[in-house]
């Protein structure tokens, strides 16, 4: 009887260690950005991946325990499901912890994982932390010169872009572009990555002769590694489209843009972040072509996919919302505009803080609309605010410094036209822009 309870636990115990070792394959198999085939694929599995990760890690071996949890983790982050993917991630942090101590190379891991997710819910400052921290461990566990080095780097330069800090950025990138090209060569799809996110930088910073270069490669790259049906794939399409919009080549815009957004709803669905960034960015072409009832269908469904997805307090909510603002400010529909223009300004502050680029935006637009009404004195604080960050964050030289700089400067004009000074601070800068309009014999009219 002794002899048949051991045979029936020893056989219990292969089963649990066989049905780990099925669902650990399929939790290896889910990338960071899958596609709906592949989300289908592990629907089917999700509840023993969580039994697994649940009540099954002690028939886990330790080299194998972190992808109990990152393929779950993977799955609901993979489709912009953050609160859902937030606590796989936080258990596989703890987990690994107690088993394999502080120190192992799968906890620097679990916190460049858990600062990924935290970063993606517009959680900055809790990301930084932990981003810091995994950095410091592979740097201690595996030295200056290894991949997973390179991939910190780059994660909290993405951080940092994403806050505006964009010369603590740029180092971080250069640094992990040239680690990888050393360590996996020039065709690698991290690498493509690494030019990727510099384009980006480059982009922000208005330096777009060096961005589109950086652009068209990993474009390249990604299509001839990953395919040209891939996720990466269509991100690049749509960074090098924002480029062409901002350089006014609207058609080309429009051919990636397009391309862009199928790709996206076939591989990732209908419903998720990277569509609605892609009807976003669409609607902000149809917006400088004049298309605004086009523009106008797209923002909102933006919006309400973002307030779905991603919640009501996250930057890209505080996006969509400023670039519905502009629309209806373009159409004369100012109550409306203004609404949204404050509800944006209000997330951002608390989201990015003060000095945050895309708080200067915001302050920039509201300024606008109130130089429309006539609201002179509202509108040159908003502008002397929005000064005040974008020549500190991105320089004089920067072009969204200068337009806010040519904005201030029609409102002096139109000011100094309509004979109301008085409204005019003694803001140095309202001083030193008067002297020059006034230094000017035919002033052109605003």
């Amino acid at each position: 009887m002794l002899q048949l309870e051991i045979k029936q636990n020893t056989e219990a115990e292969q089963l649990k260690q066989s049905l780990c070792q099925v669902m650990l394959q399929i939790a290896y198999q889910i990338p960071q950005s899958p596609t709906q085939d592949l989300i289908l694929a592990a629907t089917l599995a999700l509840p023993h991946l969580k039994e697994v990760a649940t009540v099954l890690t002690p028939c886990i071996p330790d080299e194998e325990l972190i992808w109990a949890y990152v393929g779950l983790g993977r799955f609901y982050q993979g489709q912009g499901a953050y609160n859902q993917a937030q606590p796989w991630y936080e258990r596989c942090l703890a987990a690994i912890k107690v088993r394999l101590g502080e120190t192992h190379a799968d906890v620097a891991g679990s916190l460049n994982n858990v600062a990924g997710l935290y970063q993606s819910q517009g959680r900055y400052s809790e990301a930084e932390a932990l981003y810091v921290q995994a950095l410091e461990l592979k740097w201690q566990l595996f030295g200056k010169v290894h991949p997973d080095v390179a991939l910190s780097l780059n994660n909290l330069a993405l951080l940092y872009y994403a806050q505006g800090r964009y010369s603590e950025a740029e180092p971080l990138y250069a640094q992990a572009l040239e680690l990888r090209q050393v360590l996996l060569g020039e065709t690698h799809p991290d690498v493509a990555l690494s030019l990727n996110n510099l384009a980006l930088l480059y982009y922000a910073q208005g330096r777009y002769s060096e961005a589109e270069p950086l652009y068209a490669q990993a474009l390249e790259l990604r299509q001839v590694l990953l395919g040209e049906t891939h996720p990466d794939v269509a991100q690049s399409l749509n960074n090098l489209a924002e480029l062409y919009r901002s350089q006014g080549r609207y058609s080309e815009a429009e051919a990636l843009y397009v391309q862009a957004l199928e790709l996206r709803q076939v591989l990732l669905g209908e419903t998720h972040p990277d569509v609605a960034q892609s009807l976003n960015n669409l609607a902000l072409l149809y917006y400088a072509q004049g298309r605004y009832s086009e523009a106008e269908a797209l923002y909102v469904q933006a919006l309400e996919l973002r307030q779905v997805l991603l919640g009501e307090t996250h930057p890209d909510v505080a996006q969509s919302l400023n670039n519905l603002a502009l629309l209806y400010y373009a159409q004369g529909r100012y109550s409306e505009a203004e609404a949204l223009y404050v509800q944006a300004l209000e997330l951002r502050q608390v989201l990015l803080g003060e000095t945050h680029p895309d708080v200067a935006q915001s302050l920039n637009n509201l300024a606008g609309l109130c130089q429309s009404q006539g609201r002179y004195g509202e509108a040159e604080l908003f502008y002397l605010r929005a000064l005040s960050i974008v020549v500190d964050c991105l320089g004089e030289s920067h072009p969204t410094t200068i337009t806010v700089w040519q904005n201030f400067v029609e409102l002096i004009s139109q000011v100094i036209q309509a004979e109301q000074t008085a409204l005019l601070s003694d803001h140095p800068l309202v001083q030193h822009t008067l002297l020059q309009l006034q230094s000017i014999p035919n002033r052109p009219s605003i």
